[in-house]
């Protein structure tokens, strides 16, 4: 069988789940049409909980129910688009977005709740590859209801006792993963990886100057910390938060697949302490933000414990493959680090927002960022304080984000996720090896590490040309941005592109995506050949 004929094969298969599961949902959503007959325009706020009554509450919440179960219709539905664009400009004028002295009546807040579905990006939909969250997965999303509807903060046990329980259970989990004494270690959950990473540039600073808490930045020696020039941003970001300055992190050179040079590193280390520096952090990623390369943990604990460094293993991205025993060989070595970012909302498919920041050194939070508030943190409680969490955090307020990933796992279990990791990294294999076998495309790596596929298309006015050559660069330079243009505009995928290093810009597919099969992949490919053939 041709490969276009599977694909079809492939194509048809997923329209008739897709067919299947719009019979079934739509006497759910014709029932909730035709059997609510309250007139909302003349209904308002007054007019349902806490000041108005249950009845008009349910019919309310029952029409948003109506609004979000057709979006998730849609967004599993392949022959829905993943996006109807429009500039800035022209949305903003179109939309009515003021709020007004007065109420504004529920019929319109329900045509609102419909208007924003309909103008937002089908992130669930199996042909978004554009960034590292993806998907919609409706366990997860039962857990995001469930935490909206409870209402909540993570500050104290007192208002929040079953998420603190269960935050407990799931950072002693993912602490045993990584291979740490779930006794000795702690963590927090975090809105993103920026945050998480940013706590260990605090906890490291910490160990080595405790005394900047009361004092300040002032008597220290000019600290240094160390990160791949292919690092995420955000490492440089602390860096400028927390006063040590951008100037002061240590840009270190990577190989041809990426990965953080370990001798660069250490020359770098030896370097800056001649110079009177204080050399205090290195941070490793596991799964770049565009390469999806793994640095060499092993080889770099070994530097830092010769140096006597705070290791950081930033697996925002490429934490959820420790799921997979196949793929820990990725990891060697990551038990020896003093701290990991793990962010369940990218390849495990969490609703956005949940980051977990995990230490390997019990009470070190509680010291660096603790400031006993008397008001909220009361020492004579009736319960064990060790509960109380949010004295240990930079945010007070902290939301419930350990339901929505306690469910999804408990849903899945261990094998679950682990058989949704490697279907990822098998859709990951089929599209490298399309983009190696199609005349029109070419790999930016070889044999990659991870789900990160990056790619150019190649139009054929461009394949005779010298690769080597300036014009042909700049030329390529520009397909991405124009394909991704075209695919915008027909709103049939998105696909994200970026430059790096001295390379014009590539498109780079991302797959983590737990509904995505390989008809997508294949799509994916014939769409950009449809867009791009005549640039």
């Amino acid at each position: 069988m041709s490969v276009q004929q599977d694909n079809k094969n492939l194509v048809t298969e997923d329209l008739n789940n897709n067919a299947a599961f719009v019979e079934k949902t739509a006497p759910i959503l014709e029932q909730l049409k035709n059997g609510n007959t309250t007139d909302f325009n003349a209904l308002n706020f007054n007019d349902i909980l806490p000041l108005g009554g249950k009845e008009q509450t349910a019919k309310f919440l029952e029409q948003v129910f109506g609004t979000m179960l057709t979006h998730i219709e849609k967004s599993h539905d392949r022959k829905e688009k993943v996006l109807h664009f429009e500039q800035p400009e022209e949305l903003e004028k179109r939309l009515d977005l003021d709020i007004h002295e007065g109420p504004t009546n529920l019929g319109t807040i329900l045509n609102d709740c419909e208007m924003v579905c309909k103008h937002s990006v089908k992130t669930g939909h199996p042909r978004f590859f554009n960034q590292l969250s993806q998907g919609l997965d409706i366990v997860s999303l039962a857990g995001e209801w469930v935490t909206a509807v409870t209402n909540t903060n993570m500050f104290t046990y007192e208002v929040a006792p079953v998420y603190s329980c269960i935050e407990r259970v799931l950072l002693n989990k993912m602490q045993s993963i990584i291979g740490w004494n779930t006794e000795d270690a702690d963590g927090l959950f975090n809105p993103g990886g920026s945050i998480s990473n940013m706590y260990a540039v605090m906890a490291a600073r910490y160990r080595a100057f405790p005394e900047i808490k009361q004092k300040g930045l002032f008597n220290l020696p000019n600290l240094i910390l160390y990160t791949s020039v292919h690092s995420h941003y955000s490492l440089e970001k602390a860096a400028a938060i927390l006063g040590i300055g951008t100037d002061n992190v240590q840009l270190v050179g990577v190989d041809d697949r990426g990965r953080l040079d370990v001798n660069e590193l250490e020359k770098k280390i030896i370097a800056d302490r001649a110079k009177g520096n204080y050399p205090f952090f290195v941070a490793l990623t596991a799964g770049s933000t565009v390469l999806g390369s793994f640095d060499p943990i092993d080889k770099v604990a070994e530097v830092c414990n010769k140096h006597k460094l705070w290791l950081h293993i930033d697996a925002a991205w490429g934490g959820g493959a420790l799921l997979s025993k196949k793929r820990r060989n990725l990891f060697a070595g990551i038990e020896e680090a003093d701290s990991v970012t793990w962010d369940p909302h990218k390849m495990m498919g969490s609703l956005l927002q949940c980051s977990v920041f995990l230490v390997k050194h019990n009470g070190l939070m509680e010291k660096c960022n603790s400031m006993k508030a008397s008001y909220l943190f009361q020492q004579d409680k009736n319960y064990d304080i060790e509960w109380d969490t949010g004295d240990k955090t930079v945010q007070c307020g902290r939301h419930v984000d350990v339901l929505k990933v306690w469910l999804m796992w408990r849903a899945k279990g261990d094998l679950g996720f682990e058989n949704q990791i490697e279907h990822l990294f098998s859709l990951a294999d089929l599209l490298y090896k399309q983009c190696l076998s199609r005349p029109d495309f070419d790999v930016v790596l070889y044999d990659p590490q991870f789900v990160n596929i990056c790619f150019w298309y190649v139009p054929k006015r461009l394949q005779q040309m010298d690769k080597n050559s300036i014009e042909y660069k700049q030329e390529l330079n520009k397909i991405a941005p124009q394909v991704k243009s075209k695919m915008m505009d027909s709103g049939s995928m998105m696909v994200g592109y970026q430059p790096l290093d001295d390379k014009p810009n590539f498109f780079r597919a991302i797959i983590s995506n737990a509904g995505s099969v390989p008809a997508d992949i294949m799509f994916m490919l014939d769409e950009i050949e449809r867009l791009g053939k005549d640039l």
